[in-house]
């Protein structure tokens, strides 16, 4: 009779390879994918509750100005595209582009620490 291993890290592994967070873009990558992690909370996904507990988390300590909490709010969590978000906050299109990577960045510097302090996130090329 065969052991059947099982991978308790797998999961950690495949979110660090899709969503490197110490870095803007892959923020915005997780931030595109946040309606996926609030589905897969709603089947019941733990791991999905970390993520979005997280995300908020680190919104809330990047320091972000109203204008860039609103954006990512329309765009991110209320599915908006960047143009029907600019029609509500009385900006251009490119202006709400600019001020989502800014947010990123921002947001990417929490996770970066977070990373540095074992917090449970990897640096790019590390676990």
């Amino acid at each position: 009779m065969g052991v059947t291993k099982i991978d308790l890290h797998r999961k950690d592994r495949e979110f660090h390879a899709a969503y490197a967070l110490d870095n803007a873009e892959g923020v915005k990558l997780l931030l595109a994918d946040y309606q996926k992690f609030v589905s897969r909370k709603r089947c019941g996904d733990y791991a999905a509750v970390e993520v979005l507990i997280d995300i908020h988390k680190a919104i809330e300590l990047a320091g972000l100005t109203d204008r860039q909490r609103q954006a990512i709010e329309l765009v991110y969590f209320g599915e908006l595209t960047q143009a029907e978000a600019g029609k509500r906050m009385g900006i251009a299109q490119k202006n709400v582009n600019e001020t989502l990577d800014r947010s990123a960045e921002k947001i990417a510097d929490i996770y970066y620490y977070w990373a540095g302090h074992g917090e449970g996130y990897a640096i790019r090329g590390t676990n």
